[in-house]
Protein backbone atom coordinates (compact mmCIF):
# COMPACT_ATOMS: atom_id res chain seq x y z
CA UNK A 1 0.00 0.00 0.00
CA UNK A 2 1.34 3.45 -0.84
CA UNK A 3 1.95 5.79 1.46
CA UNK A 4 0.30 9.57 1.05
CA UNK A 5 2.47 12.20 1.84
CA UNK A 6 1.54 15.55 2.75
CA UNK A 7 4.94 17.54 1.65
CA UNK A 8 3.95 21.53 2.58
CA UNK A 9 5.90 24.74 3.30
CA UNK A 10 4.83 26.59 6.34
CA UNK A 11 5.37 29.21 8.75
CA UNK A 12 6.74 29.51 11.90
CA UNK A 13 3.17 30.10 13.50
CA UNK A 14 1.64 27.10 11.70
CA UNK A 15 -0.33 28.51 8.43
CA UNK A 16 0.62 26.98 5.04
CA UNK A 17 -0.54 30.61 3.70
CA UNK A 18 -1.46 33.80 5.10
CA UNK A 19 -4.94 36.08 4.34
CA UNK A 20 -5.81 36.11 0.89
CA UNK A 21 -3.89 32.93 -0.27
CA UNK A 22 -0.55 34.60 0.17
CA UNK A 23 2.97 32.63 -0.05
CA UNK A 24 5.28 35.46 -0.86
CA UNK A 25 7.13 34.40 2.67
CA UNK A 26 7.94 31.43 1.50
CA UNK A 27 11.48 30.33 0.02
CA UNK A 28 10.21 30.16 -3.77
CA UNK A 29 14.17 29.38 -4.86
CA UNK A 30 17.73 28.01 -3.14
CA UNK A 31 18.39 24.64 -1.79
CA UNK A 32 15.14 23.84 -0.07
CA UNK A 33 12.99 24.16 -3.20
CA UNK A 34 15.15 21.63 -5.12
CA UNK A 35 15.06 19.15 -2.45
CA UNK A 36 11.43 19.11 -3.10
CA UNK A 37 11.59 19.52 -6.37
CA UNK A 38 13.77 16.19 -6.21
CA UNK A 39 10.68 14.31 -4.01
CA UNK A 40 8.40 15.57 -6.55
CA UNK A 41 9.87 13.25 -9.12
CA UNK A 42 9.17 10.18 -6.79
CA UNK A 43 5.23 10.94 -6.29
CA UNK A 44 3.00 9.13 -8.57
CA UNK A 45 -0.55 11.26 -7.82
CA UNK A 46 -1.36 14.31 -6.41
CA UNK A 47 -4.43 14.63 -3.86
CA UNK A 48 -5.73 18.11 -3.17
CA UNK A 49 -8.75 19.81 -2.14
CA UNK A 50 -10.95 23.14 -4.38
CA UNK A 51 -8.87 25.79 -3.02
CA UNK A 52 -5.60 24.42 -3.38
CA UNK A 53 -6.79 23.27 -7.06
CA UNK A 54 -8.26 27.07 -7.47
CA UNK A 55 -5.16 28.52 -6.32
CA UNK A 56 -3.38 27.35 -9.29
CA UNK A 57 -5.78 30.06 -11.24
CA UNK A 58 -4.28 32.98 -9.94
CA UNK A 59 -0.42 31.62 -10.92
CA UNK A 60 -1.57 31.29 -14.11
CA UNK A 61 -3.31 27.34 -14.61
CA UNK A 62 -6.46 26.83 -16.36
CA UNK A 63 -9.23 25.59 -15.13
CA UNK A 64 -9.33 21.99 -16.03
CA UNK A 65 -5.27 21.72 -16.72
CA UNK A 66 -3.02 19.29 -14.52
CA UNK A 67 -0.86 21.27 -12.53
CA UNK A 68 1.37 18.66 -11.92
CA UNK A 69 1.95 16.69 -15.05
CA UNK A 70 4.38 14.50 -14.22
CA UNK A 71 1.67 12.99 -12.10
CA UNK A 72 -2.34 12.16 -11.82
CA UNK A 73 -3.75 15.10 -10.16
CA UNK A 74 -7.09 14.36 -8.21
CA UNK A 75 -9.44 16.92 -6.95
CA UNK A 76 -11.46 16.48 -4.01
CA UNK A 77 -14.88 18.30 -4.15
CA UNK A 78 -18.24 18.23 -4.73
CA UNK A 79 -19.08 21.99 -5.58
CA UNK A 80 -16.08 21.94 -8.59
CA UNK A 81 -16.99 22.93 -12.05
CA UNK A 82 -14.52 22.14 -14.95
CA UNK A 83 -14.31 21.43 -18.41
CA UNK A 84 -15.41 18.60 -19.98
CA UNK A 85 -12.06 17.52 -20.95
CA UNK A 86 -10.17 18.36 -17.29
CA UNK A 87 -6.74 16.86 -17.18
CA UNK A 88 -7.68 15.94 -13.49
CA UNK A 89 -10.01 13.76 -12.11
CA UNK A 90 -12.82 15.21 -9.75
CA UNK A 91 -13.75 13.01 -6.82
CA UNK A 92 -17.45 14.39 -5.62
CA UNK A 93 -18.29 11.35 -3.92
CA UNK A 94 -17.26 8.27 -1.89
CA UNK A 95 -13.74 9.87 -1.35
CA UNK A 96 -12.01 7.41 1.41
CA UNK A 97 -13.02 4.41 -1.12
CA UNK A 98 -11.40 6.37 -4.13
CA UNK A 99 -8.48 7.24 -1.51
CA UNK A 100 -7.72 3.29 -0.39
CA UNK A 101 -8.16 2.20 -4.01
CA UNK A 102 -5.68 4.88 -5.15
CA UNK A 103 -2.95 3.62 -2.52
CA UNK A 104 -3.83 -0.20 -3.18
CA UNK A 105 -3.34 0.50 -7.14
CA UNK A 106 -0.76 3.47 -7.54
CA UNK A 107 3.44 2.54 -8.23
CA UNK A 108 4.52 5.05 -6.34
CA UNK A 109 3.92 7.31 -3.49
CA UNK A 110 1.04 9.83 -3.38
CA UNK A 111 1.46 13.37 -2.98
CA UNK A 112 -1.29 15.51 -1.24
CA UNK A 113 -0.83 19.28 -1.64
CA UNK A 114 -3.30 20.26 0.40
CA UNK A 115 -4.89 22.39 1.35
CA UNK A 116 -5.36 22.61 5.26
CA UNK A 117 -9.06 21.69 5.58
CA UNK A 118 -8.35 18.98 3.00
CA UNK A 119 -4.99 17.87 4.93
CA UNK A 120 -7.33 17.51 8.21
CA UNK A 121 -9.90 15.60 7.32
CA UNK A 122 -7.58 12.82 5.55
CA UNK A 123 -6.13 13.09 8.88
CA UNK A 124 -8.99 12.71 11.18
CA UNK A 125 -9.70 9.50 8.60
CA UNK A 126 -5.78 8.45 9.56
CA UNK A 127 -5.01 8.35 5.55
CA UNK A 128 -1.54 10.38 6.15
CA UNK A 129 1.19 8.33 6.44
CA UNK A 130 3.99 10.99 6.49
CA UNK A 131 4.33 14.54 7.00
CA UNK A 132 7.18 16.61 5.55
CA UNK A 133 6.92 20.17 6.84
CA UNK A 134 9.54 23.13 5.48
CA UNK A 135 9.26 25.10 8.37
CA UNK A 136 10.14 28.30 7.45
CA UNK A 137 11.13 31.19 9.71
CA UNK A 138 8.41 33.40 9.06
CA UNK A 139 5.05 34.52 10.63
CA UNK A 140 1.64 35.49 9.04
CA UNK A 141 -0.82 35.53 11.95
CA UNK A 142 -3.57 34.30 10.14
CA UNK A 143 -4.57 32.53 6.46
CA UNK A 144 -4.78 28.86 6.53
CA UNK A 145 -3.84 26.26 9.15
CA UNK A 146 -1.81 22.87 8.47
CA UNK A 147 -4.75 21.21 9.35
CA UNK A 148 -7.60 23.70 8.85
CA UNK A 149 -9.80 23.81 11.37
CA UNK A 150 -9.34 20.13 12.24
CA UNK A 151 -7.55 19.47 15.74
CA UNK A 152 -6.18 16.17 16.58
CA UNK A 153 -4.33 14.22 18.75
CA UNK A 154 -1.84 11.88 16.75
CA UNK A 155 1.32 10.46 17.40
CA UNK A 156 3.63 10.65 14.85
CA UNK A 157 7.66 10.01 15.13
CA UNK A 158 10.31 12.42 14.12
CA UNK A 159 12.27 10.49 11.52
CA UNK A 160 14.49 13.06 9.89
CA UNK A 161 15.11 16.58 10.08
CA UNK A 162 17.77 19.12 7.67
CA UNK A 163 18.09 22.73 8.53
CA UNK A 164 19.00 24.96 5.55
CA UNK A 165 21.06 28.01 5.55
CA UNK A 166 18.19 30.34 4.80
CA UNK A 167 17.05 29.04 8.40
CA UNK A 168 14.47 26.46 7.05
CA UNK A 169 14.01 23.34 8.92
CA UNK A 170 12.79 20.56 7.10
CA UNK A 171 11.32 17.78 9.33
CA UNK A 172 9.68 14.45 8.08
CA UNK A 173 7.55 12.73 10.64
CA UNK A 174 5.86 9.15 10.41
CA UNK A 175 2.55 8.03 11.68
CA UNK A 176 3.43 6.41 14.83
CA UNK A 177 1.50 2.82 15.20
Amino acid sequence: MQPIIYDVAVSADGFICGASDDVSLFPHSGPVVDDYLERMASYSHALMGRRTYEFGYAHGLPPGANPYPTMRSLVFSKSILLPTDAEVEIVDRSPLERIDDLRRTSLGPIYLCGGGDFAGWLLSHGRIDLLRLKRAPVFYGSGVRLFGSHLHRMPFLLTLSKLYDDGVLFQEFALAS
